[in-house]
Formats: C-alpha cells, structure tokens, sequence
C-alpha cells in the first residue's frame, strides 16, 4: 500500500472512501475497471492518510446532519483497516459531528467498529449494508477468495440487528451460470430473515463486465469454470450489462418471498438509497418498492 495527501473526501452525494483499490480478490469487481484510470495495480492500496482531517473540516461547514456513507468503490473493511483504523477514525469524527453513518463492507472486521456504530445510532442513525453473493461457502470462497464466507456475514448482521442498528444487504451480483439459482436466492433469503435484515436489494440476475474488469474475470473463469468462459463470450460478447437468462424469473421470485418472509425488498436502487439517506424525523414513511 502507499499513502497519499487527498484533496477532498466527500462526494457531492456525501459519500467517500478512504481508501482506493481492495485486497477481498472478488473474481467479478467493477471497481477495477480501467474507466476508473488507476495508475497503480488494483491490490497496492492507495490510503488516503489525511482522509480523517478532510472530512473533519467538511462536517463543520455543512448546516443540515445527514447520512455519510462509504464503500461504494473501495471496501472500508479491508485488510488493512485493522492495522491503518483510518474508517474507525472517520466514524469517529462522524459521531462527534453528530452525523449518522452507512457503512458498506463484505468484511465481518466492521465488529471491531459496532462499539462505535452503535453510539453513531444513539445520536443520529447507524446502517451496517453488506454484499451477499452465493449461499453456499464454497462457492463464496471461489467468487470472492479473500474476505469473509457468506455464514459469516450473516452472523455479522444478526449482531448488528440485536444491537438495534438498522441492516441491509445488496444480493449482487449473480452470475450467469454460476449462482443464478432458485436455490441460491431463496437461501440467502431464509438467511436475511434469521439475521433480522431490514432491507434487501435485488437489482437483477447479472454482472457488469467492461475493459479491465472482465478481463480478470475472465481469467478466474478460466481457473476455476473452464467450461464458461466460451459460453460467455457466445452469449455476451463485449456487453456491458451481462444479465442472466432467468433474471425475470428469479426478480419475481425474489418479490414473492420478500413478501412472504416479510422483508423490505427493493428492485430499484433509488428507493433502497432513499431508505439508507433516511435520518431521524425526515418527512415521510419509507416504503418498500417492488
């Protein structure tokens, strides 16, 4: 990893991440994509050193609380957060600006921050979201080698759940031909349900693929389904939107059972963000769109 001076932290949506690149290995990740021009190899983690200072300062000057969130390029659990604590310094300077936090991560390391989380939602509100993939933990450890299976994801969110802090979770992607399965579905489903999972985001059967991150997809598949490799590039070419031939099928199931297991489900990012920018006495019930 190398360190750096960032110029600012915070999107315009009030987002950030503190660090850029990611060690988790997943075989599909968008985020290495050379439309993102990294100038350094995807695993040699930028850190953003100052991150803390940046986000300090552009608290102070903002008149309304909000939801800060992160992780949407860069996972904020990653290896090195354990030794670097960079996103518990951030967190730590969002609890003390009285914002409220929405923590995107596939690491169960964010434990290490549910102390701090859990102070965030006593003063404002507190979201822990992860990424689930496949049910079954083999696989998970196939499409996504280095961070933590599926189980123990799930573990991680029931905690947070009995902890009283609201939880997410973004079933994506699901590749075609790999886990795009009733089976799978329906068992994270029955999974969401035991964890008390709050909301569930389901934005269809497939993966985005472009230069450089299908690339490296390609390649895994090579390594670990041989046989699928041509399979895609007959089905797909250079498409960017890669969807599954039962992705209908498989949204209109996961509808039926959102319904029946009594999750809030989403099919559309912009109502399952509203849910997440949600804060303490915002206008207005948040409700599930199917």
């Amino acid at each position: 990893m190398h360190f750096v001076d960032a110029k600012s932290i915070l999107s315009s949506s009030c987002g950030m991440n503190v660090y850029r690149g990611c060690t988790h290995g997943c075989i599909y990740c968008d985020s290495r994509s050379r439309c993102y021009q990294f100038t350094h190899p995807f695993e040699d983690i930028e850190v953003k050193q100052n991150a803390p200072e940046l986000l300090d300062a552009a608290l102070a000057k903002r008149r309304r609380v909000c939801m800060i969130q992160t992780g949407a390029m860069s996972d904020p659990y990653m290896h090195c957060e354990t030794s670097l604590r960079l996103t518990r310094r951030c967190l730590e300077v969002i609890d003390r600006r009285g914002f409220g936090a929405a923590v995107l991560t596939k690491s169960d390391r964010v434990l290490e921050d549910i102390d701090l989380l859990a102070r965030i939602n006593k003063r404002a509100r507190a979201v822990l979201q992860m990424t689930l993939t496949t049910f079954d933990d083999r696989l998970c450890r196939i499409v996504e080698p280095k961070v933590c299976p599926t189980s123990k994801r799930l573990e991680t969110l029931g905690r947070f759940a009995r902890s009283g802090i609201d939880t997410a979770v973004w079933i994506t992607p699901i590749l075609p031909f790999i886990n795009d399965t009733e089976e799978n579905l329906l068992g994270l489903l029955d999974g969401c349900r035991a964890a008390g999972v709050k909301a569930v985001l389901f934005p269809g059967a497939g993966v985005t693929l472009r230069d450089g991150d299908r690339d490296y997809f390609y390649a895994a598949l090579d390594d670990h389904f041989p046989e699928l490799r041509e399979r895609y590039e007959k089905t797909y070419g250079l498409a960017y939107e890669v969807m599954s031939p039962d992705s209908e099928r498989l949204t209109r199931l996961f509808v039926s059972e959102c319904k029946r297991l009594g999750l809030d489900g989403y099919t559309d990012f912009g109502k399952f963000f509203d849910f997440i920018a949600k804060m303490p006495g915002d206008a207005g019930e948040q409700l599930s769109f199917f």
